[in-house]
């Protein structure tokens, strides 16, 4: 199936078609899939709860019937049953390397979904995946599509409690793990992890376990072990095109994490749509995104987005720099890779090592380099063109979020123009626009604005899950009649769009989002902790980093000693990902006389700004600032 924009005249065209005739355009692009039944209507949407008490309402290819699960497995062991559908690359490169063929792949996906429904398993039924990055996970995320299950990964960083949360929140019936996670040099116990986090949740009826060695409940069942005897054939069940197809977790501006909702039809429709415009992909090319599966990006351009374009991608199980900061390019040179997804992160750590890591392979497969999850920065880019794609490969600064679905904002491979620190136009189907505090639009030329979306895009979120209210006030009602992203951004003459960065509570560290409530909340359970407030900073490598400041009860108590108090707790609430990189224990927070927060203030003092503070007349107490600022870290 081929979706493909061939030059940037067409892409121009078909966008102009997209913003004219979204339905007659959209309906254009679905009519390519398998379809059990026939959409009644291509669009139902309303974003103004004044119009619905439903609002926001998005329903795409209403009343359609389908199983996303067809459309990868069905179509394309018809067209090409042992087409490798995944290379695996173990964590150590001395391990076995393995590869899964389409009709592989479908003979374990339906094993697999025959196992569950002899749990008793049944479409709408919750199931959670706290899985490595590893062939079984794939089997198990399409085993859940295939029988109407929702699954709902949580990545395998999480804490226990985070995981218990998220299973709570979901009320899943499953959670399905592996023995262990292998990690560069680390060895992560995941069943361990499975098993504290089960104990605070009722709903679980079995852990599914990859390698299973102990069995420590009877609710233990072993992942190859379900499947062993079961048959290879199983019917996908009929899906409705807004049935519920994932629920992933992310953070938000208060403590809980939200559940984001996507659902089949759109989902489907969008994600093969922006993977092979996005990547230009071709038959018989091989595409490595290197995310986790725990993330969106994982979810839509490593499982979806590829297998729904029946594409040759790669899945590592391992890190950049072990057991040298070689091995993403090693890889490269292994599959002969075409089209290369990471993070600036990863960029930003790789440029930190000798050049010969990189001068040692070809690289010369490439075509297209990507970026995702948050904004590059202008050296890191120009060293990506220049020593990764040897200034010869289009790098595509693709710009969207856990709650779109899909890549918004983005250079289509080679056809369209590029600028360093800038994602680029919006594809087909985007409608994006600038707006000023009041909701005003901004049409002129590098102001700074809040990034918004003015009209329904397939695969964007329908809601969070229980709780519709969250998702209306979260993304619906700062500006009426528009998606609200959170972010700052600005337009260029030409229409380019450069992300600024975030405007919310929220915090990007390494492409991951955290919300500051969940952290201080995390901090304020610690038996020293009494109140927090935690910021963003720039950091050369993570992109930004978190700096909490923490009033405590005890100022005799070594500060070392409480930091390290702190950091344990934050591990053991949410993971290591949200570990502070600075501690700062104050014996107060500037606050307003009406005891809000000074937040901003608080961000330049952890930027190294001693001064400049802006107005600080409101503030309580403004001999505290100069204590803080004194003593900043």
């Amino acid at each position: 199936m081929n979706l493909k924009i061939d030059s940037f005249k067409t892409y121009k065209e078909e966008y102009q078609k997209s913003v004219e005739k979204p339905e007659e355009f959209w309906s254009t692009i679905a009519d390519k899939f398998i379809w059990k039944e026939k959409w009644s209507q291509v669009l139902n949407w309303t974003f103004d709860d004044s119009k619905n008490e439903k609002a926001p309402l998005i329903e795409w290819f209403k009343d359609g019937k389908l199983n996303i699960t067809e459309n990868i497995l069905e179509k394309n062991i018809q067209d090409n049953p042992n087409r490798i559908a995944f290379y695996w690359e173990p964590n150590n490169p001395n391990d076995e390397a393995k590869t899964i063929t389409y009709i592989e792949l479908y003979h374990q996906v339906c094993q697999f979904a025959n196992g569950l429904k002899k749990l008793g398993i049944q479409k709408g039924d919750r199931i959670c995946v706290y899985m490595p990055m590893v062939l079984e996970s794939v089997v198990a995320i399409l085993a859940c599509a295939r029988i109407g299950a929702v699954h709902s990964i949580v990545f395998a960083g999480f804490s226990s409690h985070a995981l218990a949360d998220r299973i709570n929140d979901a009320e899943a019936k499953i959670v399905i793990t592996s023995n262990k996670l292998y990690r560069g040099e680390k060895v992560v116990e995941l069943k361990e992890l499975v098993d504290e986090a089960i104990q605070n949740c009722p709903t679980i009826q079995n852990s599914i376990v990859l390698n299973l060695e102990n069995n420590t409940s009877e609710k233990d069942l072993d992942f190859h072990e379900l499947m062993k005897n079961e048959s290879t054939e199983c019917p996908a069940e009929k899906m409705d095109s807004e049935d519920y197809l994932f629920i992933l977790y992310t953070s938000g501006s208060t403590g809980k994490p939200k559940g984001v909702v996507h659902t089949c039809g759109g989902y489907m429709v969008y994600t093969t749509y922006s993977f092979q415009n996005v990547f230009q992909y071709d038959t018989n090319d091989i595409f490595w995104c290197t995310a986790d599966i725990g993330w969106i990006t994982g979810h839509s351009y490593i499982v979806y987005g590829p297998l729904l374009s029946g594409a040759t991608s790669i899945m590592f199980e391992g890190i950049p720099t072990f057991p040298n900061a070689g091995r993403f390019w090693q890889i490269i040179d292994k599959y002969k890779v075409n089209q290369f997804y990471t993070a600036p992160t990863a960029i930003r750590s790789l440029m930190s090592f000798d050049e010969k890591f990189v001068k040692e392979s070809d690289l010369s497969s490439l075509k297209v380099i990507g970026s995702v999850g948050e904004p590059i920065n202008e050296e890191a880019y120009n060293w990506y063109y220049k020593n990764i794609g040897k200034n010869n490969c289009p790098i595509v600064d693709t710009w969207w979020q856990t709650e779109t679905g899909g890549i918004m904002l983005s250079g289509l491979g080679d056809l369209s123009p590029m600028k360093a620190t800038y994602a680029g136009l919006p594809l087909p189907g985007i409608q994006p626009v600038l707006l000023d505090a009041e909701g005003i639009e901004i049409r002129e030329a590098d102001k700074e604005g809040y990034l918004c979306v003015k009209f329904p895009w397939p695969s964007m979120l329908r809601t969070t899950y229980g709780d519709h209210e969250r998702c209306k006030l979260t993304y619906f009602s700062h500006y009426k009649n528009f998606y609200f992203t959170g972010d700052g951004a600005k337009r260029d003459e030409n229409g380019l769009y450069r992300i600024i960065g975030r405007v919310d509570d929220v915090i990007n560290v390494s492409g991951h989002r955290f919300g500051t409530a969940e952290i201080e909340d995390a901090i304020n359970k610690n038996e020293y902790a009494i109140e927090s407030a935690v910021v963003g900073f720039p950091h050369e490598i993570k992109g930004q980093a978190i700096y909490a400041f923490v009033v405590v009860n005890d100022f005799e108590k070594e500060k070392s000693f409480i930091q390290k108090s702190i950091t344990k707790t934050i591990e053991e609430e949410i993971g290591k990902i949200a570990k502070p990189d600075k501690i700062q224990i104050v014996s107060g927070l500037p606050k307003t006389r009406s005891g809000k927060i000074m937040r901003r203030i608080l961000r330049k003092i952890a930027e190294g700004e001693k001064q400049n503070f802006g107005d600080t007349s409101t503030l309580l107490d403004p001999n505290l600032l100069e204590e803080i600022i004194n003593n900043s870290l």
